[in-house]
């Protein structure tokens, strides 16, 4: 799969795919993220990429000529399964979503600034709109990598246990299990008894028991899904 970022900050975007899970997926070339710089597409010689908005009002706008500039460029090369913009009013970012991106090949995401991007690019060129919560960052790069990094473990060999991605958390509607590990008693609490006896079978329906429980207590919207 490859993943092509447009931002005006690619700084941002260094170090989430410069270590672990990401680092090794790009590794093995199951994964490659491209980040590309907004202001090499700028409109004249100060860089400029925004400008404010019409009507009047606080902050700036990401204008139409870079961002289309740049994305009808990256298109001569590569043809995108989505266009993603990452934005506060998208359709909220969650694991079924993660997992129907994951089967895509190509997907280009452009990352908001200031107070966003000129409606028109919106328009024409994106496909998808996605947001990671109801809240506000200071731009799409931090949202941008949280959905790269949900998609991209989930490509086959990326996680060197398939079947751990099957297990998280939201899969299948339900909350994980609660996990334990060595030692068997820590400070008086012991690992409850079923994991340690052995039998495959009785473990599945407890953590399936578990999963139920947890996600009825703390999640209960997930379960009327």
């Amino acid at each position: 799969m490859t993943i092509d970022i447009i931002t005006v900050v690619p700084e941002l975007l260094e170090s989430p795919f410069s270590h672990s899970i990401m680092k090794r997926a790009q590794e093995k070339g199951l994964l490659t993220v491209r980040t590309h710089n907004l202001r090499k597409w700028a409109i004249n010689k100060h860089a400029q990429v925004d400008d404010y908005p019409y009507g009047g009002g606080a902050g700036m706008v990401l204008m139409c000529e870079p961002l289309a500039n740049a994305i009808e460029e990256l298109q001569l090369t590569t043809t995108y399964d989505e266009v993603i913009y990452m934005t506060p009013d998208g359709v909220r970012f969650n694991q079924q979503a993660a997992n129907q991106l994951s089967l895509k090949e190509n997907l280009l995401i452009i990352c908001g600034h200031y107070k966003g991007i000129d409606e028109r690019i919106r328009a024409r060129f994106v496909t998808m709109e996605i947001s990671i919560g109801d809240y506000v960052l200071s731009g799409g790069e931090i949202a941008a990598a949280v959905v790269v990094d949900a998609i991209g473990r989930l490509i086959p060999g990326v996680l060197s246990d398939e079947t751990s991605a099957l297990t998280d958390s939201f899969q299948d509607n339900l909350l994980a299990p609660p996990v334990y590990t060595r030692p068997a008693e820590f400070r008086g609490d012991k690992v409850p008894d079923m994991l340690t006896q052995g039998d495959p079978k009785k473990v599945e329906e407890w953590r399936y028991e578990q999963s139920l429980e947890r996600t009825r207590t703390r999640r209960p919207d997930l379960l009327n899904d």
